[in-house]
């Protein structure tokens, strides 16, 4: 009965993942309103059901999707976008696996329906982790993964009843397996002296919750029956003259013109051109640069695409403008360069993370979080463990925030998660990335997994094979994965451009010896770069502290100790940064909540700010630190 669920849930992923399996060849631009476009939101409450049936199929064997969601049974309110989990006070519902049931009437404006050369176009930033979507009972589309936007064309479904309001229907399953991006297994308990009837659990194997739900917007957009369907740019500069390689896809139509036109920040067009792809020449160019690296830092420009169909005189162009901004990356022996002049990366890793609403996409959060970015003086962040919201990256560009851009690779533990399965879904995640994000001047390195089990004999091949296949979607960017100190064993490491290492010393190794970290974060850098003569980025280091706790002489857990923990690395990054060591970023830009466990207090505490975004005292540390960085670094 325990293999028959977890065979039902999986045996309709597989199908899909085998549908999917092909390369993308379909564009992901951000919805933009244009002259030509429209976008509608769909956020705010939505109808809610959660699938508690012991195989949590009801929903399909009794076909909810073909009516409303009520007349299958009791339904609550439910704010999207948002995890579900903390919304209410049930906690069965909190730590749900399975099948939740969303569903919402969207009022679509009669001229969309009326006007054949208008695409209608439904599009969910992200919902975790596998999701079916049907439109008024028709199934439109599924995708697996639960940080990424996907998308599709609703039009005709809509016209084939113009009278019947827009039922959106969204079925979400947060269960991981050893094929998912990140992996989890279910786990049975079939002693009935110790459980319950039905009773199991889902294992993971990272120190997050699971939060699921539908994470970010839900839109409805449009664009005429020929469109721009995705732009490519790439840069450069040579002396004062800035060049932008682009790449115009176009859909929907096999005859047509182009103009492209780069405009500076004032609205003044700087270069032009005719054709769908070639080189914009930009004379005195304003490059984007970091935040703290330069007076007049992340500088964009706008590239609009104007498209003109030409086998149909009445048919509408279509009008795109992309942000862009101009820059260079690139990476020697020791150091990680921008714009040709060495970059320290002082900054932070995150998480989406908070107070009731989860993994829920907020504007004054992400607000908030960049105004406590540039207090702290800080200049980059990794999107530790999967893609963040495409608003953030936005962000990230208009302030010159750099970012390392990674994917769920967290938590490949299990050597069946290094399996043909896997790595093909592997790929398919690094493809939907880079498709997504790879136009955000902020973005400068992808990093493809977090401490995988990579001292495992297939690590190699797949790393490899992953490492290769994300430089070849984009060669503009270096690529890593976040590794621990697991020196002389890493299969995948002679394959990234630039080493990234976590160590928490003096927490999980030797704890409260705060005297071994100097010996012990030394011998770790020289034995990393003494084997691969890269650059080396400390991606993670820090130690818990419970807000408010306080002991002298230090003891784990005060603010006294994580305090002197950030003090002694950051020695021991002085001794290296003049060397190789590139970067150095805290563990935690604020704490998050994580599954129940006995070495976790209501979540994990290493964050340098509560999870309120209230500071402790680690922050006044860090902040006089990357100010001091800043100003010896220009």
């Amino acid at each position: 009965k325990s293999l028959s669920w977890t065979a039902q849930i999986w045996a309709t992923l597989r199908s899909a993942v085998f549908r999917c399996g092909c390369p993308l060849d379909t564009g992901m631009l951000y919805p933009r309103e244009t002259s030509s476009r429209e976008v509608k939101e769909l956020n705010g409450l939505w109808k809610f059901r959660a699938d508690m049936s012991p195989n949590r199929n009801q929903g399909f064997e009794r076909a909810w999707y073909k009516n409303h969601l009520e007349e299958s049974g009791p339904v609550i309110d439910m704010p999207v976008p948002a995890s579900y989990n903390d919304i209410t006070q049930d906690s069965t519902l909190r730590d749900f696996i399975g099948w939740a049931w969303y569903e919402r009437e969207a009022v679509v404006p009669a001229r969309w329906i009326t006007d054949d050369g208008t695409r209608v176009v439904l599009r969910v930033g992200s919902a975790h982790y596998y999701s079916v979507v049907w439109v008024n009972g028709v199934k439109v589309m599924e995708h697996k993964g639960g940080h990424l936007p996907f998308e599709a064309e609703i039009g005709s479904v809509l016209r084939s009843d113009p009278t019947t309001p827009c039922r959106i229907t969204i079925a979400v399953n947060n269960t991981l397996t050893l094929e998912t991006l990140p992996p989890g297994m279910i786990q049975h308990m079939d002693d009935r002296s110790k459980y319950p009837e039905g009773f199991f659990v889902q294992n993971i194997n990272f120190d997050f919750f699971n939060y699921a739900g539908i994470h970010r917007s839900v839109l409805l957009y449009t664009t005429p029956q020929a469109y721009v369907d995705d732009i490519t740019v790439a840069t450069d500069f040579v002396d004062s003259t800035g060049l932008v390689r682009y790449k115009v896809s176009v859909r929907g139509t096999s005859t047509f013109s182009v103009k492209v036109n780069l405009a500076d920040k004032d609205g003044r067009s700087v270069a032009a051109s005719s054709e769908p792809s070639g080189v914009l020449k930009v004379a005195d160019v304003r490059l984007w640069w970091p935040y703290l690296m330069h007076e007049n830092p992340a500088y964009l420009y706008s590239l609009e695409v104007r498209l003109v169909p030409g086998n149909d005189l009445s048919a509408s162009e279509d009008v795109y403008a992309l942000p862009v901004g101009i820059r260079t990356v690139n990476v020697s022996s020791s150091q990680f360069l921008i714009n040709k002049k060495p970059f320290y990366f002082h900054g932070v890793n995150k998480h989406e993370d908070s107070d009731i609403r989860g993994k829920g996409f907020d504007w004054p959060l992400v607000v908030k979080d960049f105004s406590l970015l540039k207090w702290l003086g800080a200049n980059s962040f990794r999107t530790s463990h999967y893609p963040y919201a495409e608003e953030v990256l936005q962000m990230c560009d208009r302030h010159g925030i750099v970012v390392i851009d990674e994917c769920p690779g967290v938590g490949i533990k299990d050597i069946r998660s290094f399996g043909n399965a896997s790595l093909s879904h592997h790929l398919f995640v690094m493809d939907e990335l880079v498709r997504r994000d790879k136009n955000h001047p902020s973005v400068v390195m992808w990093s493809v997994a977090n401490e995988p089990a990579s001292e495992m004999p297939p690590a190699g091949f797949y790393f490899k094979t992953l490492i290769e296949h994300t430089k070849a979607l984009d060669p503009t960017r270096p690529v890593t994965y976040v590794t621990n100190s697991n020196y002389g064993r890493d299969k995948g490491a002679p394959y990234v451009d630039v080493i990234c290492v976590n160590s928490y010393f003096s927490w999980y190794h030797d704890p409260g010896h705060l005297d071994v970290i100097p010996i012990q974060l030394n011998t770790q850098f020289d034995n990393w770069y003494s084997l691969y003569r890269k650059p080396i980025i400390q991606s993670e280091y820090g130690a818990d502290a419970v807000a408010g706790l306080h002991s002298d002489p230090p003891m784990m857990f005060t603010e006294e100790y994580q305090n002197e923990v950030l003090r002694s690395y950051h020695s021991a990054f002085d001794q290296k940064r003049k060397q190789y060591v590139t970067g150095e970023l805290i563990w935690n830009f604020a704490d998050f909540m994580t599954a129940q466990g006995i070495t976790r207090v209501v979540g994990n505490k290493k964050g340098v700010f509560t999870r309120q975004r209230q500071p402790k005292a680690a922050a006044f540390v860090l902040k006089e630190r990357y100010w001091t960085l800043a100003n010896e670094t220009g």
